[in-house]
């Protein structure tokens, strides 16, 4: 199926050459002047080579029919991360490969959107959002304000983010899966 190349984002699957390609990065860029691009940092599916392509915002390239369904994490070993489909129970194994960066957000039960190409796992979608514990910041200081000013902080799956001033360790706070970025203190 084509589709404009503006309207690609980041765990898309696209084929380009007879060859799939998941879309790592996806950056509209619009100069002062000249035509509008669409940058994309791509990995080939086949063997993992990571390649740039910039296209026309208006171009069209071919997105790949790949299933998307909702998986639950279940754990992870010397084999890869595992997950199940909740309606048919199927378990389904995944490569470090495929989950990268997203690994240390992954969570017992977590909900997560798992791409398909003919049974093979090739993209995974977290949550936006997650909810973690700090597990060492340095002290609250007397009088700081909360201000702009930020501190930095290890979380409980051994991610570093940098917190405001008055959170202190032992608090649950949520991250964006994205960046590891602080977004709010947890309500729970």
């Amino acid at each position: 199926m084509k589709v404009i190349a503006s309207t690609l984002r980041k765990g898309n699957v696209v084929e380009a050459d007879d060859k799939l390609y998941v879309i790592v990065t996806a950056e509209n860029i619009h100069p002062g002047k000249g035509t509008p691009v669409t940058q994309l940092d791509m990995r080939r599916i086949s063997d993992g080579v990571k390649v740039s392509v910039r296209y026309r915002t208006t171009e069209q390239v071919e997105r790949a029919f790949v299933e998307d369904r909702p998986h639950t994490f279940l754990y992870q070993d010397s084999d890869g991360f595992h997950f199940m489909n909740p309606e048919t129970y199927d378990q389904l194994s995944v490569g470090k490969d495929i989950i990268g960066d997203s690994a240390p957000y992954l969570q017992e039960n977590m909900q997560v959107s798992l791409s398909t190409y003919n049974g093979v796992a090739i993209a995974i979608e977290l949550p936006q959002r997650v909810t973690l514990e700090i597990t060492e910041t340095e002290p609250t200081m007397k009088g700081q304000t909360a201000s702009s000013s930020y501190k930095p902080a290890m979380l409980s799956n051994g991610v570093r983010t940098m917190v405001p001033p008055h959170v202190a360790a032992g608090t649950r706070i949520v991250v964006m899966t994205q960046d590891g970025s602080y977004v709010e203190r947890a309500k729970d």
